[in-house]
């Protein structure tokens, strides 16, 4: 049955904190997210080489190793507790047992590492989406949608604590809209297509998840919202519509929460915040600490609220300390130090301030990532009952916030900038208040793209 959120679990700034969640998650291997403690969340990656039948001892040699240097770290630096993601490539979802296998190990290293040192700890396993292979995409049916849910199914009966994905439906109309600027299809996309594909995939899912007793954590807008702010990062977007993408993106994550995921938020869904005021879950995040995957405008701001830090991904590589994964695990491990010590001692609220203040100004993306602007972005998405009107919601009210800020100086912007933000609320100002109207529009725009039985239109 869909949940439907029509208020806030968090409904003040105030009560938008790293570390503390009103509706907290245990999983795994005694572990609590959301409770007073922030934690790390390791995800880690093969380096370069063949993944093929041949390859296929030395690949699970790989996670071997990153599983034991797991067991022998985390007692190194004293961790109170820790989540490893396990995001499978294309070719271990395309072969369910592949994935299960290092599910498997990947269990029975953290298994270990609780018995013989107490260390509460969960496993998190991310299946590819491989849906997109054909084109149009044929989402609701196929040879990959079989894959993609016996990945889940074998992973989620391997070990599996936590189960999440990156879902790319909507992405095909989305990737055209973003190259031209396109407001009218990116709403469409966000705002008509995604969430119909994450409601269907997250129906199953979920009963993927209550059939093998494994957490339902959450989807990601990392396909749509990440590839915005990296083409900004390269100068070839705006900012500030990397920005109002951004918040526009929560709702079709929130779907996935609609159909009854539980949290944890997967770390690349920098919509996150807003998913966590609306249903009051857990969220992981990543920031500063996953320049190892990707460079952003958002490195602090981003950690304001977590209840996972994340470094993204990183290569089991050597570096002159040692692997490359035990690098960013102690990172990490410093990082949720220092949450920790702040929640600890009363300061942090003062904590949260510095990390929101020295990003907040620099740029649109990471002023729409502040625990007042999330607030707002939540507030304006819970006003309205389908996708549709929560996603034009959204991002008229990221446009509003940044106007705002700009009138006031809190946020400094080129011409570029103003003259893009001045356009883009022209044309979410003219888009039609009716779902129906903005299906036939952009039928005629981007129907070559999309099939309309892949989102049951």
């Amino acid at each position: 049955m869909r949940h439907t959120f029509q208020t806030l679990a968090i409904p003040s700034r105030a009560g938008l904190m790293f570390g503390r969640s009103p509706r907290p998650v245990t999983c795994g291997f005694g572990l609590t997210l959301g409770n007073g403690a922030v934690f790390p969340e390791l995800n880690f990656t093969l380096p370069t080489m063949a993944l093929d039948e041949a390859n296929w001892t030395a690949v699970v040699a790989q996670y071997e190793e990153i599983g034991s240097m797991i067991e022998r770290a985390a007692p190194r630096l004293k961790l109170p507790g820790l989540v490893a993601e396990f995001e499978l490539l294309p070719p271990m979802t395309e072969h369910p047992s592949w994935g299960a296998q290092i599910t498997g190990i990947l269990h029975q290293h953290l298994k270990k590492l609780y018995e013989e040192h107490g260390i509460p700890c969960a496993l998190r396993v991310t299946p590819t989406d491989i849906r997109d292979v054909t084109k149009p995409p044929a989402l609701r049916s196929g040879k990959p949608l079989d894959q993609l849910l016996q990945s889940f199914r074998e992973c989620g009966s391997s070990g599996a604590h936590i189960l999440s994905i990156e879902s790319v439906g909507g992405k095909e109309v989305h990737d055209e809209a973003l190259l031209y600027g396109d407001i009218d299809g990116i709403i469409f996309a966000l705002g008509v297509l995604a969430p119909r594909d994450v409601t269907f995939l997250w129906e199953r899912i979920v009963e993927i998840c209550s059939k093998a007793h494994v957490v339902p954590g959450g989807d990601s807008a990392c396909g749509f919202a990440n590839t915005a702010m990296q083409l900004a990062g390269q100068g070839m977007l705006p900012e500030v519509l990397a920005a109002v993408i951004r918040a526009a993106s929560a709702v079709r994550s929130l779907a996935a929460f609609e159909c009854g995921a539980v949290g944890p938020s997967k770390d690349c869904a920098y919509e996150g915040p807003v998913i966590k005021a609306i249903t009051g879950v857990p969220i992981a995040m990543e920031g500063k600490s996953a320049s190892c995957a990707h460079f952003s405008p958002v490195g602090n701001v981003a950690a304001a609220m977590c209840d996972l830090w994340s470094n993204e991904s990183v290569q089991n590589v050597r570096l002159l300390s040692g692997s490359a994964p035990e690098a960013y695990l102690e990172l990490l491990a410093y990082d949720c130090r220092l949450f920790n010590a702040a929640l600890q001692s009363g300061s942090g609220s003062e904590y949260q301030q510095l990390l929101v203040d020295s990003d907040a100004r620099l740029s649109p993306q990471a002023f729409v990532l502040t625990p007042a602007a999330t607030t707002r972005i939540a507030s304006a998405i819970v006003g309205h009952k389908n996708h549709y009107g929560m996603t034009l919601a959204a991002a008229k009210e990221a446009v509003a916030l940044l106007e705002e800020a700009r009138a006031s100086e809190e946020l400094t912007m080129n011409v570029r900038e103003i003259e893009w933000l001045a356009r883009i609320s022209e044309s979410l100002e003219a888009l039609p208040s009716d779902e129906g109207r903005i299906i036939s529009l952009m039928q005629e725009r981007y129907g070559h793209l999309f099939s309309h039985e892949s989102y049951g239109l």
